[in-house]
């Protein structure tokens, strides 16, 4: 049988994230409550330094926080150990950051592949070749990061993020480093993706315009989330 209520894509309940400095304890995040389902496409906008991408790598498991309860796809990860973690993100998030993070010395199809090959799938390069289709690169398959354009390592970045068919996309300004028209080609294809897939997406954006084609937009501000709206 079918659940007809399924469990949330991301749940964060009463979040704080303090980390050290220099100057002392800093509060990143402040007692933080967000739910995301499964399916939503959500914009993520604020001020520098109000948490986004501090929110963002909570739900992902790449930064654990001081207090409060991360559950992701119905799983509870706050308190997994790395490999358990690592596990987990490899088969249920895809994460597209604005410096690309590709490996130089692999191609862009074995960049692509390389989650796969850890994952142990013995198909791990028939499904990037097809991923790179997907994002109009099946004639750069051989080219090193350093022979590609920034819109196309972009590309490479979305296709290895989508190559295990993550039930969560985080994506943080992922064209941000690219100009206007390749931006908007990147979001595009990210969108698309999504349609096809029906991966939940969570998006940090400075541009308004682009937080807009998210059904839902968030602001945050000092570490908390101060608006939650149904785009327009």
């Amino acid at each position: 049988m079918t659940n007809a209520n399924p469990s949330p894509a991301i749940h964060l309940s009463d979040i704080h994230l303090t980390l050290t400095s220099d100057a002392g304890e800093v509060n990143i995040l402040r007692g933080l409550d967000l739910t995301i389902a499964r399916g939503e496409t959500v914009g993520l906008v604020g001020p520098s330094g109000s948490g986004k991408t501090s929110l963002l790598m909570v739900a992902a498991g790449l930064e654990r926080p001081t207090s409060g309860c991360v559950k992701v796809a119905g799983l509870d990860i706050t308190n997994l150990n790395e490999d358990k973690l690592a596990l987990f993100r490899r088969e249920h998030t895809g994460i597209v950051f604005q410096n690309f993070h590709l490996v130089p010395t692999m191609s862009a199809l074995e960049n692509v592949a390389l989650p796969l090959e850890f994952a142990g799938r013995a198909d791990a390069f028939d499904a990037a070749r097809d991923q790179l289709a997907a994002v109009g690169l099946d004639h750069r398959l051989g080219h090193y990061p350093g022979q590609l354009s920034g819109g196309e390592q972009q590309r490479v970045a979305l296709a290895r993020a989508f190559v295990c068919e993550p039930t969560l996309l985080l994506a943080d300004e992922p064209t941000g480093n690219l100009d206007g028209a390749t931006g908007d080609h990147i979001m595009d294809l990210l969108f698309d993706l999504h349609a096809r897939k029906g991966t939940t997406l969570l998006l940090i954006t400075h541009a308004p315009a682009l937080a807009q084609r998210c059904a839902r937009i968030l602001s945050m501000s000092d570490g908390n989330i101060t608006r939650d709206e149904t785009s327009s």
